[in-house]
C-alpha cells in the first residue's frame, strides 16, 4: 500500500511537469523517464507481495502442525484414560499397604544394614612371615596362640551392622565383628563389637547412652572402612582402649558435641576379686565449620589388679589416657592429627614398678587424591617412652631377661618394639639399662584405590624404628627397626 501512495504522488508530480514542458522532445523525455520509474515502482510491489505469501503460506503450515499435534495429545490422553483399571489400581494400592505394614510388623522399618569385610596380605621382615591375615584372632586369651601386634590388630576382618531408629527417636546399634571386634581381645569367642542404646531425654539434642561403646579416641577407627590405610597409628593401638561397658549422657548443642560415660575399661564385668573399679571416659567433638574440626577425649579408669598404695600415698591400679585430635578437608587434600598423653600404674619395667609410667606422643596424616579415585597416604608417628624402662598401656613385656649385671630384668616387647634396649655381650642378649625405655616411631605411605562403588584396594608400606634394640627377629636376635608390607580388599555395602 506504501509503494502505492508514492506512485499516485510521483504521478501527480509528473503531471505539472508535463504542461510546463516547452516543446514535444522534451515532453518525451519526459514521459519515457516516468514510465521508467512506474516499472521500477510494479517490480517493487510485486516483490514485496510475494515475500508477503510465502511468510503466510509458513504460518499456516506451522498452525496446521500444531492443530495435529494437539489432536495427537489428545487421543493419547483419551486412550491413557481408557487403559486405568481401576480394579487393578485398587489391587496394587492394597498389596502396598499390607507390604508397609508387614514390614513394620517385622521390625524392618526404618532398619538399616551394612557391613565389611577385608581380607589382607601382610608380610613382616623380621618375623619372617608372609600370610593372608583374616578372621584370626588378635590376642592370646584363652590359649590362643595369636598374639596383638601392630601387624596383627583389626584388618582382616568381617562385620555386619544393624541400626534401628524406634517411634519416638531411640535409636539402636548392634555390631558384630568375630575374632577381632572390640571384646574379643578380652572375651574370647565374644562377637559383638558394639550393642549400644540412645534414648531421647526431654529433646533429640539430649540422650541417655547405654551399652558396650568401641573406644572413640583420636582420629583412627576400628573398622576398615573408615580409615585410609590398613595399620593403625601408634596412638590407637598403643595408648588408647578397646571399649567402655556402661551408661551415660550425650549433649548436642550447636557445634559442640559431648559425650560422658562411666563404666568398665576393656571390661564386660568387673572382677571384684582383683578390686577393679569403675572409669570416667568422656569425647568432646567441635565442627568449626564445613572443612575442619578438633576433638579431644579423656579416659581414668581402674584397670587390671589394684594394687595397694605405698608410703608415699601412690595408687598403681589407674590408668590416665588424655588425647586431642583435628581435621581438615578441603578438595582433594585431607590433614588429621592427633596428641596424646598416658601413664598408668604398676607397669614401669624392670623393678621399677613402684612408680608410674609416662608417656607422650604425636600421629599426624595426609593424603591427597591424585585422581577422583585414587588416593595417595603418608603418616607419622611418635611415642616418647624412656622412662623407667619404658611400656606404655597396649603393650606387654617380652618375659624375664638378664641385665649387663647378671640381675632379672624384664624383657622388652620384641614384636612391637616397646620397652629396655637390648645389647649382645658376646654370647648373649642382655638388658643395656633397665631404668631407660625407647622411643618409637612409624612412617606409613600407601595408596587407596576406589576400583567400583563399594570395593577399594589399599596398599601400604610401614617402616617401624625405636631408639635402641627392642624388635626382636625369627631368630631370635634384637635390632631397631622392622619393615612391613600388606595389602587389603575392602569391599563394603
Amino acid at each position: 500500500m506504501q509503494l502505492l501512495k508514492k506512485l499516485v504522488v510521483a504521478i501527480a508530480i509528473a503531471y505539472p511537469a508535463v504542461a510546463m514542458a516547452q516543446s514535444t522532445r522534451e515532453l518525451k523525455a519526459e514521459l519515457e523517464a516516468l514510465k521508467t520509474h512506474v516499472k521500477k515502482l510494479e517490480a517493487m510491489i510485486e516483490k514485496v507481495g510475494a515475500q508477503a505469501a510465502q511468510a503466510s503460506s509458513a504460518a499456516a503450515a506451522a498452525g496446521g502442525q500444531a492443530a495435529q499435534a494437539g489432536a495427537q495429545a489428545q487421543e493419547l490422553a483419551a486412550k491413557a484414560g481408557e487403559t486405568v483399571d481401576v480394579a487393578e489400581f485398587n489391587r496394587i494400592r492394597i498389596k502396598t499397604e499390607a507390604m508397609e505394614d508387614a514390614s513394620e510388623a517385622n521390625g524392618f522399618k526404618n532398619l538399616k544394614v551394612s557391613g565389611y569385610v577385608d581380607p589382607t596380605y601382610i608380610h613382616n621382615r623380621n618375623a619372617k612371615t608372609s600370610s593372608f591375615v583374616f578372621f584370626n584372632n588378635n590376642s592370646n586369651v584363652n590359649g590362643s596362640s595369636e598374639a596383638f601386634g601392630y601387624d596383627n590388630t583389626f584388618f582382616g576382618s568381617g562385620m555386619l551392622n544393624l541400626e534401628k531408629e524406634l517411634e519416638g527417636g531411640t535409636k539402636f546399634k548392634m555390631t558384630l565383628m568375630p575374632s577381632k571386634g572390640a571384646g574379643a581381645g578380652y572375651n574370647f569367642g565374644n562377637l559383638v563389637h558394639e550393642a549400644t542404646v540412645s534414648v531421647p531425654l526431654g529433646d533429640l539434642s539430649t540422650r541417655l547412652l547405654v551399652g558396650q561403646f568401641p573406644d572413640w579416641t583420636g582420629y583412627e577407627f576400628i573398622p576398615s572402612t573408615q580409615n585410609k590405610l590398613i595399620t593403625h597409628n601408634l596412638l590407637f593401638d598403643f595408648s588408647a582402649a578397646n571399649f567402655y561397658t556402661g551408661a551415660g549422657v550425650e549433649f548436642i548443642r550447636g557445634k559442640w558435641d559431648t559425650k560422658i560415660l562411666l563404666g568398665n575399661l576393656n571390661r564386660s564385668r568387673i572382677d571384684t576379686a582383683q578390686r577393679q573399679t569403675p572409669g570416667l571416659f568422656y569425647r568432646v567433638d567441635y565442627a568449626k565449620g564445613e572443612y575442619n574440626g578438633f576433638g579431644f577425649s579423656g579416659i581414668h579408669s581402674g584397670f587390671g589388679e589394684k594394687k595397694e598404695n605405698d608410703s608415699l600415698g601412690r595408687d598403681f591400679g589407674r590408668v590416665d589416657l588424655l588425647e586431642a585430635d583435628a581435621y581438615f578437608t578441603r578438595g582433594d587434600w585431607n590433614l588429621q592429627g592427633q596428641l596424646a598423653y598416658g601413664r598408668q600404674g604398676a607397669t614401669a619395667s624392670n623393678g621399677y614398678n613402684s612408680d608410674r609410667q609416662n608417656w607422650w606422643g604425636l600421629s599426624t596424616l595426609a593424603s591427597f587424591k591424585l585422581t577422583p579415585r585414587l588416593e595417595s597416604i603418608a603418616r607419622f608417628d611418635y611415642i616418647n617412652n624412656k622412662r623407667n624402662g619404658g611400656g606404655v598401656f597396649g603393650s606387654t613385656f617380652g618375659g624375664v631377661c638378664q641385665d649387663v649385671n647378671g640381675n632379672d630384668a624384664n624383657c622388652p616387647d620384641g614384636r612391637n618394639g616397646f620397652g629396655s634396649g637390648m645389647v649382645y655381650d658376646g654370647a648373649n642378649w642382655v638388658v643395656l639399662d633397665p631404668g631407660t625405655g625407647s622411643n618409637r616411631l612409624a612412617l606409613s605411605l600407601g595408596l587407596n584405590y576406589a576400583l567400583m562403588p563399594g570395593v577399594n584396594l589399599k596398599g601400604e608400606y610401614r617402616y617401624d624404628r625405636a631408639s635402641a634394640n627392642v624388635f626382636q627377629t625369627s631368630d631370635g636376635d634384637y635390632r631397631r627397626d622392622n619393615h612391613v608390607l600388606g595389602v587389603s580388599t575392602v569391599v563394603s555395602f
